[in-house]
């Protein structure tokens, strides 16, 4: 499974903010901020402090590639 950052990146451009901004408003560190534009996992609390930084929702920020198998579930 993967996960995409570009709803944050496209969230960005129509705030006319900057990812160091965003950095500030929100305050996550850099590493943070590198991982989400690498695509990887951060946080819970990392995506909180985006999404109350942003007043959005998470599905507003963040998106799997695929649907998530659960396994050994029903």
């Amino acid at each position: 499974m993967q996960v995409s950052y570009d709803k944050l990146w496209k969230t960005l451009i129509d705030k006319r903010m900057t990812r160091t901004e965003l950095k500030e408003a929100s305050g996550i560190s850099f590493n943070v901020l590198a991982k989400m534009g690498r695509n990887e996992f951060v946080s819970m609390e990392s995506l909180y402090k985006v999404c109350v930084s942003l007043e959005c929702d998470i599905g507003d920020i963040i998106e799997f590639d695929r649907p998530l198998t659960i396994k050994g579930g029903e």
